[in-house]
């Protein structure tokens, strides 16, 4: 099992290029400015606005010791932030992209042949790990009001079911469930399986707090909740994220190597560690996207096309023609929107990026349809 889990993380993409030499404030808006010149990138869900201010000077203050692996301390230190932000014990924290790592250990627990539960179209990371090890996908489609179809999901759960993989809000149609039936439906299939719960976008919600499965792994349940710094917190270039889950996992976990300094790496530590603490910058970009998405919505309305309730930081419409005709023309014009999501073939996710950015998006989406 440990070959699964036990890695060593080296200098991506954005590592390299802090790691040169050239990172201050004035050069990062620099590059954003020229590279938003080039094209739009309103296809991945990053957050346009970017990181809280404090972000950068813990980048710059890790840099001074590059040539040095991540401190345990630093390790534990984060650990018991995430603890006390979530109020959870630190042997519940396990920091990290882990999604992948959770399928392949959900995966290979009793043997193959155990199915993973998910609603379809969706972000499939975890359930595509699993697979590498025997686990079976079992896709259950969206419900009429394009939420998760928790009653469907429900009456799936059998003695073969190893994991229900949920996102709330789901992923592309940013939409969350009714959050008491949530609550009802997680006390409930816990029991006979466990139940990973992807809250990737649950921070750009005004209710977050009283909508996150995290009340069930604080009651010791067997829900695992996963969160991320690459959306709100913006730091999709230095991916680091974090699972809560019940003590004997993480005790497993962290003994295959999981969480561990080496891995995470010191730049990502210091850079999520600044990021979780300045929650302010966390509110106003909630707001700005809150904002912005009322902005998206009001457009929807205008060229009277079916859109979802989403709530998430992109918004997911009917275009009414073929995805490829509509994400083709957006692209002739330097904007990048994201892939299709089948079954759902004229549908188009846009991410809510900034409001100059939206402006000309929505100016673009008229002109595509009055062809």
């Amino acid at each position: 099992m440990s070959q699964f889990f036990t890695r060593r993380s080296l200098f991506n993409a954005t590592g390299a290029y802090l790691a040169s030499g050239f990172l201050s404030q004035h050069s990062i808006s620099a590059w954003a400015v020229s590279t938003q010149e080039q094209r739009i990138r309103l296809n991945l869900n990053e957050n346009a606005w970017g990181p809280s201010p404090a972000v950068a000077p813990a980048i710059e203050k890790a840099l001074r010791q590059i040539s040095r692996y991540g401190e345990p301390s630093a390790a534990q230190a984060l650990v018991e932030q995430i603890a006390a932000y979530e109020r959870v014990s630190s042997e519940q924290v396990i920091p990290g992209e882990i999604l992948a790592e959770l399928g392949l250990y959900l995966g290979s627990q009793r043997g193959p042949g155990g199915e993973f539960l998910y609603s379809t179209p969706g972000y499939l990371a975890l359930v595509d790990a699993a697979s590498h090890v025997g686990g079976v996908g079992v896709g259950v489609p969206l419900d009429a009001a394009f939420e998760n179809d928790l009653p469907a999901l429900a009456s799936r759960v059998t003695s073969h079911t190893r994991a229900i993989y949920l996102i709330n809000p789901h992923n592309p149609t940013g939409t969350v469930s009714d959050s008491t039936t949530f609550h009802s439906f997680l006390r409930s299939v816990s029991r006979n399986a466990t139940v990973i719960v992807d809250e990737a976008y649950l921070e750009y919600t005004d209710d977050f707090a009283q909508r996150s499965a995290i009340s069930h792994v604080r009651d010791g349940a067997n829900v695992i909740v996963f969160r991320t710094f690459v959306k709100i917190h913006g730091l999709a270039g230095l991916p680091i994220g974090y699972a809560l889950v019940p003590r004997e996992i993480g005790a497993f976990l962290r003994k295959q190597g999981l969480g561990d300094a080496e891995s995470l790496g010191r730049i990502n530590m210091a850079a999520a560690s600044a990021a979780l603490a300045d929650q302010a910058h966390v509110a106003r970009i909630r707001a700005a996207i809150a904002s912005e998405r009322a902005k998206w919505n009001a457009t929807l309305e205008e060229l009277k096309l079916q859109h979802t309730a989403s709530r998430a930081s992109f918004v997911f419409f009917n275009s009414g023609r073929p995805h490829d005709e509509v994400a083709s023309a957006f692209a002739a014009e330097g904007i990048e929107v994201a892939r299709a999501f089948p079954p759902y073939s004229n549908w188009v996710r846009i991410t809510i990026g900034l409001p100059e950015e939206n402006r000309r998006a929505q100016q673009e989406l008229r002109r595509i349809l009055a062809h």
